[in-house]
């Protein structure tokens, strides 16, 4: 079994090097073999030095931001299991066999590890109201969610990664990458993990508007595309609200003298109407369309094997005990 271990960095010398030493530590403990690979974002400090001495394959990805990383390296890397973590050393190395493990044990597709913490300096206001946010709007959109939605700590089986169509380019691809599992409605789990303060001298290069701002823009772009009827069926509604707000005292008037003296409104009601009705309609056809690309996502997923087909026989003891 070929397992990956994805360190996406971007100007961490304070922390790859200790990350890499303790993720090597880990494997040996845990007796797991795996592949420690590094993709630096256009680093302008000592992370490329530094990961290659500490003994990690490095390579490159000269698009900036952390979505167009995590496509390279789903598209680059082949494997049966995937962990990614950030390169900041603020996620817990040693539970990685157990989020492995339970991958493989219930035959999963992702497992995130959500992150738990006392320290207000590790997980700050901004960021834990914003996953709330977050969290909140995927429930309401798919039925379902996760309670840790940013969470950067996941294990993934070879069909989830090599059936995932990445397109985010930034921090939103956390996002992306729930969105898709409840899209398909892929077998997944969440698994408490610590989650530590940053090293002296790293700085997070998550800005809490500019992303947020963002993510929330991707919510709302793959609430359209996934849920076209739903989503036009909203605006056709705000529309025809619109519509009536405006109508309401031309009918009155039309009503009490039998005349129409706001003929402007009137043709700006009607026009609303006839917006409204073609709104509903595009939400029809989308819908048609959104379904036939969930069938293709779904048949690209099942040309793969599972995470218990690729396991060794003393990993799937253990899953069967």
């Amino acid at each position: 079994m070929h397992i990956a271990i994805l360190l996406p960095c971007y100007n961490e010398e304070q922390a790859i090097a200790e990350l890499i030493k303790n993720i090597q530590a880990m494997l040996k403990q845990a007796k797991l073999s795996a592949d420690i690979y590094v993709y630096d974002n256009n680093s302008s400090d000592r992370t490329v030095e530094l990961a290659k001495a500490a003994g990690a394959i490095v390579r490159s990805e000269p698009m900036q931001g952390k979505g167009n990383v995590v496509r390279r390296m789903f598209c680059d890397i082949d494997a049966d299991i995937y962990v990614m973590m950030d390169g900041d050393l603020t996620y817990d190395v040693e539970a990685a066999p157990a989020l492995i493990q339970k991958l493989i044990d219930e035959n999963l597709d992702m497992v995130v590890g959500k992150r738990v913490t006392q320290i207000k300096e590790a997980y700050r206001a901004g960021h834990r109201f914003g996953n709330k946010m977050i969290t909140g709007a995927l429930q309401l959109v798919f039925g379902r969610g996760f309670d840790d939605v940013l969470s950067g700590y996941r294990v993934f089986s070879r069909r989830f990664v090599k059936s995932f169509p990445c397109m985010s380019s930034g921090f939103e691809i956390e996002t992306e990458l729930t969105v898709h599992a409840l899209e398909l409605r892929l077998p997944v789990a969440e698994v408490e993990t610590r989650y530590f303060a940053r090293p002296e001298g790293s700085v997070s290069k998550l800005s809490t508007y500019r992303d947020g701002f963002r993510i929330g823009k991707t919510i709302l772009n793959l609430f359209r595309t996934e849920k076209p009827l739903a989503f036009f069926s909203l605006v056709a509604g705000f529309i025809l609200l619109a519509s009536a707000a405006l109508f309401w005292p031309v009918w009155q008037t039309y009503i009490a003298t039998g005349l129409v003296p706001r003929l402007p409104t009137a043709v700006l009601a009607m026009g609303l109407v006839i917006v409204a009705v073609l709104s509903g309609f595009c939400g029809l056809i989308l819908d048609a369309i959104a379904k036939s690309n969930k069938e293709a996502k779904r048949l690209a997923y099942l040309r793969h094997a599972t995470a218990q087909d690729a396991a060794p026989n003393s990993l799937k003891k253990a899953a069967n005990a």
